[in-house]
């Protein structure tokens, strides 16, 4: 059988984990504010909004562990501790970017679609 779409599963696996890690809402939300230079965790926190610190914690773990985000920690009381992006995650600026952009400018046509839609489905 001849595949119409011929592609490396290797390559499709590798970009499915990355986009797993920059796709969602929260990395793109905490890459963004990051953008502007480092934060302590509270302040990330504050300027995100509506997040967890359980989930502003397992989303930080997962940037540093990907190499988007460093963490520093100075030895004061209480500990100070600043993220800030890496070069990585100053590249990842650019396509995040893009993509909030993208939202910003189609959300009513999104909204329309998904209305057309449930009407037609109801």
């Amino acid at each position: 059988m001849l595949l119409r779409h011929p592609h490396n599963t290797e390559d499709c696996r590798a970009v499915s984990e990355i986009l797993q890690r920059v796709g969602d809402k929260w990395t793109v939300l905490v890459v963004g504010k990051l953008g502007g230079g480092p934060l302590r965790f509270n302040e990330l926190r504050a300027a995100v909004g509506g997040i967890s610190q359980k989930m502003l914690t397992t989303t930080l773990r997962g940037l540093e562990r990907d190499g988007f985000v460093t963490r520093k920690v100075f030895p004061t009381i209480p500990p100070r501790v600043d993220y800030e992006l890496t070069e990585l995650g100053h590249e990842l600026l650019v396509p995040v970017g893009a993509l909030g952009e993208w939202a910003r400018k189609n959300t009513q046509r999104v909204q329309s679609a998904r209305a057309r839609f449930d009407d037609m489905h109801a």
